[in-house]
């Protein structure tokens, strides 16, 4: 297999994440996610979008969007589980991450890395945005071990990855004590690696 990798993405370190817990090696290729210049060439006939992750399974076909990925590799592994109900809502977390979570966190991550300057406003909405995220999680997160089922999960996962490094993109989470111990567990789970792992 190969993947589309840009190493400071969150959404492409969900799928290295998994990858390591299930001992799945593939190859991978760099993008740099600040200069796209070349998306058109380098993606254009395998995801329209031209966003990573991307992945290119060992049959040539292949599979974009970081959540996608993750179902497709957790389906009949202990991380995804085989109640309907809790598959359920496995995917309503992730939902939650793309829509409600990752536009404003990872938004504002990315312009500070990028180093783009926007106006108060904007980063005004998105710290409202991100910090209701990051509400939502830590009182649901206050009684549980982790966010579905009382087992770690995909769901895990996708919130993880950029939860953990929202403070680069100024969001602090001092005010949310429950997803500060659930980010310990979820790191003391076997086969874990960092973001910057190679």
């Amino acid at each position: 297999m190969l993947l589309y990798n840009a190493p400071v993405s969150g959404n492409c370190y969900k799928v290295r994440l998994l990858f390591a817990q299930l001992g799945i090696d593939c190859e991978r290729r760099e993008v740099d996610v600040f200069d796209r210049s070349d998306r058109p060439e380098l993606l254009g006939g395998l995801n329209p979008a031209l966003r990573v992750p991307t992945l290119v399974l060992d049959d040539g076909r292949t599979l974009a969007e970081s959540d996608a990925i993750l179902f497709y590799f957790g389906d009949g592994t202990e991380y995804l589980p085989r109640d309907r109900f809790e598959r359920a809502q496995v995917l309503q977390w992730m939902f939650f991450e793309q829509y409600s979570h990752e536009p404003y966190i990872a938004v504002a991550r990315f312009w500070e890395l990028a180093g783009i300057h926007q106006s108060d406003t904007e980063l005004e909405a998105k710290q409202k945005g991100g910090h209701a995220a990051l509400q939502a999680m830590d009182e649901h997160l206050m009684e549980r071990e982790f966010l579905v089922g009382e087992r770690y999960t995909i769901a895990d996962i996708a919130l993880f990855a950029y939860t953990h490094v929202a403070p680069e993109g100024g969001f602090t989470l001092e005010p949310y004590p429950a997803i500060k111990s659930w980010l310990t567990r979820v790191a003391a789970q076997p086969g874990h690696i960092g973001i910057n792992s190679d």
